[in-house]
């Protein structure tokens, strides 16, 4: 791999565009993508699925933890997008339910589950070329990263968004059910003790509300281009 390639580190908070951005991105520019929300979505499908989760919503961390070595994580390209593999299994659909979002801050906050993850995010890493989106990948996974960004949007603009994608897959669930999701896993995500979401110091702040996913792209092609001199 070419040794003036990059990190590009894209944070921000749920639902605010970021993995769309990125993904579109990557695609651009010839480098791998990253989805670091999809590693912590599998990881809570892998909880729900050996019964890890309490029925109250708690997490049972320490067989969580201990069963972390059994957990395999992998992405593969098909076609314009990204499937997501769980010990071998294609679970992209299954880790975007709002089942596994309601469960998925809680499981994130677990250190164990954070370290696990990071290690693997940065194997993926250390060849630069890479495109990672997520709540920490500037400020923990790649502090050193060449370009950061940090996505936000109003609560009422990510729902919207999160609603509309959930519905066009087949779900069955109001606005108000996923703008109550938007603000607990926003809350989780800025409270919890072990990697909160923040804003790195060198991060490029990008508030989405009125714009649109070409407006985001072209954005975010151009603060590239601005960052590595390139024009292609």
């Amino acid at each position: 791999m070419s040794s003036d390639k990059i990190i590009i580190a894209i944070d921000g908070y749920s639902s605010s565009g970021k993995s769309t951005m990125a993904r579109r991105l990557a695609k651009t520019i010839g480098y791998r993508y990253i989805d670091s929300g999809a590693m912590y979505r599998a990881v809570t499908l892998y909880a729900m699925r050996h019964a890890l989760i309490n029925p109250d919503g708690t997490v049972d961390a320490p067989r969580l933890e201990t069963a972390l070595p059994e957990i395999s994580i992998d992405f593969k390209v098909d076609g314009d997008g990204q499937q997501t593999l769980l010990n071998g299994e294609i679970v992209e659909n299954e880790i975007r339910t709002l089942e596994v979002s309601n469960h998925v801050s809680p499981v994130a906050a677990i250190p164990a589950v954070r370290h696990a993850l990071v290690k693997m995010q940065r194997a993926m890493g250390e060849t630069k070329g890479i495109v990672m989106d997520g709540r920490d990948i500037g400020t923990v996974v790649f502090p050193h990263a060449e370009m950061k960004v940090f996505c936000n949007a109003t609560p009422e603009r990510r729902a919207e968004r999160r609603f509309k994608e959930l519905t066009e897959k087949g779900a069955t669930v109001t606005y108000e059910e996923v703008l109550a999701n938007v603000m607990q896993r926003d809350h989780i995500d800025m409270t919890r003790e072990e990697s909160p979401l923040r804003c790195a110091d060198d991060a490029v702040m990008l508030d989405n509300s009125a714009m649109t996913i070409d407006e985001q792209n072209d954005w975010l092609l151009n603060l590239y281009r601005s960052i590595t001199g390139k024009k292609d």
